[in-house]
């Protein structure tokens, strides 16, 4: 059950990843001309390891990760909708 919740979540930390990818706010287009690390496949990327290393903790019983990344979710959910109301 966890680990399905974790993929749930890890389908909306992508989605909220890609909205602010593509949103054209300037501190995205900032921080993509300041380094190559900023580039959206190597952010992806870095999600999807992110996602990987929560789903194997929980699947070998680490269940405070689960938590954990419910919390991450959430935090990237706050900054994802900051960053698209232009509040930021």
């Amino acid at each position: 059950m966890g680990i399905a919740l974790i993929f749930i979540l890890g389908i909306a930390n992508f989605a909220l990843h890609r909205a602010v990818l593509d949103s054209g706010h300037a501190m995205v287009r900032t921080m993509r001309a300041s380094s190559r690390l900023f580039e959206p496949r190597f952010t992806l990327a870095v999600e999807f390891g992110v996602l990987l290393l929560a789903m194997l903790l929980v699947a070998n019983g680490v269940e405070g990760f689960g938590w954990a990344y419910a919390v991450y979710t959430a935090l990237n959910a706050l900054t994802a909708w900051l960053i698209l109301t232009r509040r930021i």
